[in-house]
């Protein structure tokens, strides 16, 4: 499997910079990924394109501001900081730019009395920070750092919680579970009311929705590790769906990739772990019968995910339809219904 087997011609201009003002007001394709046919609806009409018995599990990560700049006391230039990773108290795996200003040993001041000190190099070039100030570390990143946007996107965000599901809990996460940003309080409670389950896990997002495929032989890119969590109640709702029939649904792809890392025989597993899964075709799935995601990078990881699910053939033909019909790309983007 190539990685140029998963390319196709995007145009700039439906990367999507903003937000719609409605959340579920965005646009839905529906892809069958047995027949490959497709039909074009709203996301608020998703209750009708699911099933009662469905569960849907939704990622409850919480984006950080995770973007900081910092000085050294040596010189007058901004360095970049990417909070990637909480290693320990205040103890951070970040991605430094330009990461040459940032040997070992290197202090560099934050602002609001915030300090870090470089304290190594990693693996890709990453760097270990151990940060200092008064106070809560997280009350002073609320007020310094700012939400770390894909590189695509250009335009400020005027709102941070707009780059928030509105179910996100525990903070960790250095992009958002994008899929999941088309739900409303109120969508979520017309699936329920169908009789849809709705079910949590936990990944904190970290350097692999950053970073392209490099390599042409698909089989070896290395995917970055990222924390992820499965509490027994889900995996209890989890392998009852699946004993009665019932379709699991994956709200975007850091879900799906947490519910595939915690399978084992065809049943999910209750725990937490460091997961570096690489779904691409052709793999079994264990767990996910269905997948809410939006609309990915040519040759990305996770266009090879939906592709593992529905086959290459349905997912190019389905996205050359996308193109076609304007829809809107990536995190602000439109949704996919694959099932």
């Amino acid at each position: 499997m190539k990685t140029s087997d998963f390319s196709f011609d995007l145009p700039e201009e439906l990367i999507a910079q903003t937000p719609l003002e409605r959340r579920d007001a965005s646009r839905l394709l529906v892809l069958d990924k047995t027949t490959g046919q497709t039909k074009h609806r709203h996301f608020y009409d998703i209750a009708q394109e699911l099933s009662p018995g469905d569960l849907l599990v939704l990622n409850d990560s919480r984006v950080i501001p995770a973007r900081l700049f910092g000085r050294r006391e040596s010189g007058p230039a901004e360095v970049e900081f990417l909070l990637l990773r909480e290693r320990g108290l205040c103890l951070w795996e970040t991605m430094v730019r330009p990461g040459k200003k940032a040997r070992p040993g290197t202090v560099f001041s934050f602002g609001e009395g915030l300090t870090g000190e470089v304290l190594d190099t990693l693996e890709g070039g990453l760097r270990l920070v151990r940060f200092q100030c008064e106070g809560n570390f997280f009350e002073v990143l609320d007020k310094i750092g700012q939400m770390p946007l894909p590189p695509y996107i250009h335009e400020p965000l005027r709102e941070n919680e707009r780059y928030q599901t509105v179910y996100a809990e525990h903070r960790g996460s250095a992009a958002a579970p994008t899929a999941g940003l088309h739900f409303t309080p109120e969508l979520l409670e017309e699936v329920q009311q169908k009789g849809i389950g709705v079910a949590r896990v936990t990944l904190h997002v970290g350097l692999g929705t950053f970073r392209p495929v490099k390599v042409e032989d698909v089989t070896q890119h290395h995917m970055h590790s990222e924390w992820c969590c499965v509490s027994q109640e889900t995996a209890d709702a989890v392998n009852e769906t699946k004993r009665r029939g019932g379709r699991v649904v994956s709200v975007g792809t850091t879900s799906c990739r947490t519910l595939e890392s915690m399978a084992k025989d065809g049943r999910l597993l209750a725990g937490t772990r460091d997961t570096d899964i690489f779904i691409y075709p052709p793999y079994e799935f264990q767990i996910v019968d269905a997948l809410i995601t939006n609309f990915h990078l040519p040759e990305s990881t996770l266009l090879m995910l939906v592709s593992a699910l529905a086959g290459r053939e349905h997912i190019l033909e389905a996205y050359r339809q996308a193109v076609e019909m304007r829809y809107r790309f990536f995190s602000f983007g439109d949704a996919m219904l694959i099932r």
